[in-house]
């Protein structure tokens, strides 16, 4: 048992079911709390709006509002977490420091680093899995190696699920070793360097009652998840990605939900929540994902797409309706449609032929609920070069993809306002109006929305040749 303990959050900014935190109160007289606004990671950001800052921000002033109604407190600090844990760690006389352990290599990286600068003061440093239900080689192949096709991955995952992998994490019933805070202001967003965003305009809920009331709303749709979830002018997904990104909700308690409920909505959604799993398991065994193909033979490729094609799909002037909208709903909310982040990545890649690592970084630029694993899986998959990923033969058609999963073009004209004047039968591929009818619309193709960036049939033949053409 020790004196003194130092609970470090950092992605599962929430009080209740958490891993660090009850193992803390469990071993630990006096438990402190600390979150770092980390310089290291803040000033990599070329945005000082950034929505991710922000929800950020929101969310810890409300963890630390719980944590002070508990008995304790929260220290915030704004510094190099590298150099500002182990200080802080010795100036408190702590005997332990415990944290939710990441999986990233830049967070494996700093995390070496201070443990040990913590063991140099005899200090010990304890990660614990908190960010998913079964991690690094927990679900392995029967020889023990790796999965790198996702059903079967999904089926020994599920066969492994008991109660006592997704139990809750208590907290309340030992807060009475949470130490409050020493005098100290949470830092204005200001004093961060970043402004406010549209977050709120948004009305994008933050934080656990944020996380809560999402999901409290979602559990009521969940049935109709399965019918629902690839449309987006239709209320269908959780919307509870950046949730679980910065850990304000317990994956434990989603799946928990998922597993426990009868339905194919509840069964589908349980997929999606594997899938998460599948691709932190997947960077965890091979880093090298990050930089390079998973399947090392298309890293060979030479992408012949052009900047201005990329500028051009980065702003949403295509000139195809769907990847339109899908573009210019990231780059004004910072979320995108799980079926548009396909639809988006494979347009770049088999449409303008430009080198999905492009793609990757921007949306990892723009992404409220960017996570390394996840968009990086997410984009190999769309570019073929992935595990268990999209055969590069097949190749979205966006027009197709938008007469189906946009039928009415509702979603569209949501983001693509231009072209709300155009009739239903013509939404999805503008460039097939005649003269008159645009004059009838009420728009000039070329002046008004753009004319299609590439001819989608003569894009994909050069596509298939690009990867034939890949040594194997």
């Amino acid at each position: 048992m020790h004196d003194c303990a130092l609970v470090w959050f950092r992605r599962d900014l929430r009080v209740d079911d958490h891993a660090a935190l009850s193992h803390a109160l469990s071993r630990a007289r006096r438990v402190h709390c600390v979150f770092v606004f980390d310089t290291e990671i803040l000033d990599r950001l070329s945005d000082r709006a950034d929505r991710r800052v922000e929800f950020i921000w929101e969310s810890v002033v409300e963890m630390r509002a719980a944590l002070a109604a508990l008995g304790g407190g929260l220290i915030v600090a704004h510094a190099r977490a590298r150099d500002a844990i182990p200080a802080l760690a010795r100036r408190l006389h702590v005997q332990a420091v415990y944290a939710g352990r990441d999986y990233e290599p830049a967070a494996l990286s700093r995390d070496l680093e201070v443990e040990r600068a913590l063991a140099a003061d005899g200090i010990a440093f304890e990660t614990l899995k908190d960010h998913v239900v079964f991690e690094r080689a927990e679900i392995m192949t029967r020889t023990g190696t790796p999965f790198s096709v996702f059903t079967p991955y999904k089926n020994a995952w599920l066969a492994r699920l008991d109660a006592q992998s997704i139990r809750p994490w208590l907290v309340r019933d030992r807060a009475a070793a949470l130490a409050p805070a020493p005098d100290s202001d949470m830092p204005a967003l200001e004093a961060l360097g970043f402004v406010r965003t549209n977050l709120h305009e948004l009305r994008m809920p933050t934080g656990m009652s944020g996380a809560r009331a999402l999901f409290e709303d979602f559990v009521q749709r969940i049935d109709a998840y399965r019918e629902r979830r690839d449309f987006p002018g239709s209320n269908g997904p959780s919307y509870l990605s950046v949730h679980l990104r910065f850990g304000t909700i317990s994956i434990r308690e989603l799946v928990r939900a998922a597993h426990t409920r009868a339905g194919a909505g509840a069964a589908t959604w349980l997929s999606e929540l594997i899938w998460r799993e599948f691709y932190f398991m997947i960077l965890h065994h091979h880093p090298s994902v990050v930089d390079h193909a998973f399947r090392a033979e298309f890293d060979a490729i030479e992408f012949p797409g052009s900047q201005a094609h990329f500028e051009a799909w980065c702003a949403g002037r295509t000139g195809y309706p769907l990847v339109d909208a899908g573009m210019r709903q990231l780059n004004q909310t910072g979320y995108m449609h799980n079926r548009l982040r396909m639809v988006a990545a494979s347009f770049l890649v088999k449409d303008l032929h430009v080198d999905w690592r492009k793609g990757e970084r921007y949306f990892a630029r723009k992404l409220n609920d960017y996570d390394l694993a996840a968009n990086n899986g997410g984009w190999q998959w769309a570019a073929s070069t992935g595990c268990d990923a999209q055969p590069y033969f097949r190749i979205f058609n966006p027009v197709t993809q938008s007469e189906r999963f946009d039928p009415d073009g509702r979603f569209i004209r949501m983001y693509v306002p231009e072209l709300a004047p155009v009739p239903d039968r013509h939404v999805h591929a503008p460039w097939l109006m005649s003269p008159i009818e645009q004059q009838a619309a009420g728009i000039r193709l070329g002046s008004d929305y753009p004319a299609p960036l590439v001819d989608h049939a003569r894009a994909r033949v050069l596509a298939l040749e690009l990867y034939k053409r890949a040594p194997r």
